[in-house]
Parts: C-alpha cells; structure tokens; sequence
C-alpha cells in the first residue's frame, strides 16, 4: 500500500502548474554585442598607470575599458580561464564605464 502511493506521488504534476498548462515562456535573451579581437599587445594602451600590474591583467582592463562603446572586446575562453584577465576586464568595464 505504502509503495503504490509513492509510486502515484511520482506520477502527478509538479506543484503550481495546472494539467495541460503551456510551460511559462522565458524571456528573450539580451543582444549580444559585436565581438572584436581581443588586446594582444604587450603593452596595451590605458588611460591609468597599470605598471607594475601583469600583462594578463593589464590585456584585460584595456579590453574592457574598450568595449564601452558598440563592440565588445573580449577573449571569452581566456575571460573564463584566466582570472587576471578577468579581473583586468571587469576592472577596466566599471572604471571607464563610470567617465
């Protein structure tokens, strides 16, 4: 007796949803934004003195101080790899974002 109600308790709708109802429509994912080519270059340009920071960090913090404007740029396999790249380019995203 005690299997066959856990085996009915499986088999009914999860709680808040009406039988036959439609699954409730996710909203659209934002635009992404162009990508561009990520900072390569071993001293990118910044409107702040990085000196003294790594050059991952320093490549970041260029890429998201550029990507301000229409186009982003961002190494995005790098973005989630290496964590002074991030760090560089949320750091340079905030910061220029703010002038």
């Amino acid at each position: 007796m005690l299997l066959a109600l856990l085996i009915a308790g499986c088999a009914t709708a999860p709680i808040g949803s009406a039988p036959g109802a439609a699954p409730a429509e996710q909203p659209a994912p934002e635009p992404q934004k162009p990508q561009a080519p990520p900072t390569t270059h071993p001293d990118p340009p910044s409107n702040v003195n990085l000196q003294g920071f790594p050059l991952p960090y320093r490549q970041g913090y260029a890429d998201g101080c550029a990507s301000i404007g229409a186009v982003e740029h961002k190494d995005a396999t790098r973005f989630k790899s290496d964590g002074q790249y991030r760090t560089g380019w949320q750091d340079g995203f905030a910061l220029c974002k703010k002038k």
